[in-house]
């Protein structure tokens, strides 16, 4: 796998206990979110998502209720989203994840394309059980983005990328998330598990927006 200083930051922690399911907590918009809002949305209630590319439940929301959640609410003005980064087992491979998605300067638009295409593929990518496997799978994702070869691997080895990414699973912890995928909306948990359908999700947003 792919095993770095990067890693060894996260790791040192001591705040990657994570596992698939759980969590709660309260949160606001933060200077390393990638926002996903409607104009003139600027004031609509938040729902936040601690999410990683390893965690089978998320992969099951993104490609289940996710397109409807924010086709019905975030592209409508209803709520804004942001998508936070909280690596789960195996930790290296969620963060080279997320270091691809952010790679090159990604638009918030390429962010969330890249994040889509990451968990469409989150098996075969985990599935390759080799440093080399999983570099070559990243690089096939990030080539068809529009990156080289060398702009992957430059950002999987990004230490800046790794604190970042470190300090919202620090900063989680004073929130009680305890896995993943967890969901906050007007500050307080979304009592849907990951794997739920859209039908779900819309209950319990509704009910959260009008409690």
């Amino acid at each position: 796998m792919i095993i770095t200083r990067r890693t060894t930051l996260l790791l040192g922690a001591g705040a990657l206990a994570a596992a698939c399911s759980g969590g709660g907590g309260t949160a606001a918009v933060s200077a390393g979110d990638m926002l996903l809002a409607a104009r003139g949305a600027e004031n609509a209630p938040l729902l936040i998502e601690y999410a990683s590319l390893t965690c089978p439940h998320c992969a099951s929301f993104h490609a289940g209720a996710w397109p409807e959640v924010k086709a019905n609410y975030i592209d409508t003005g209803r709520l804004r989203f942001a998508f936070r980064e909280y690596p789960t087992p195996p930790v290296p491979v969620a963060v080279a994840g997320f270091q691809v998605a952010r790679c090159g300067g990604a638009s918030t638009e390429q962010y969330y394309d890249r994040l889509s295409v990451l968990f469409a593929q989150q098996r075969q990518i985990i599935e390759t059980g080799s440093y080399e496997g999983v570099r070559g799978k990243l690089i096939d994702i990030g080539r068809a983005a529009g990156l080289s070869a060398e702009q992957v691997e430059a950002c999987i080895a990004d230490e800046a990328g790794s604190a970042r990414i470190r300090q919202v699973v620090e900063d989680a912890q004073q929130f009680n998330i305890t896995g993943t995928p967890t969901f906050l909306l007007n500050g307080e948990r979304l009592e849907v598990p990951g794997e739920a359908p859209y039908e779900a999700f819309a209950a319990a947003i509704d009910a959260k927006l009008s409690a």
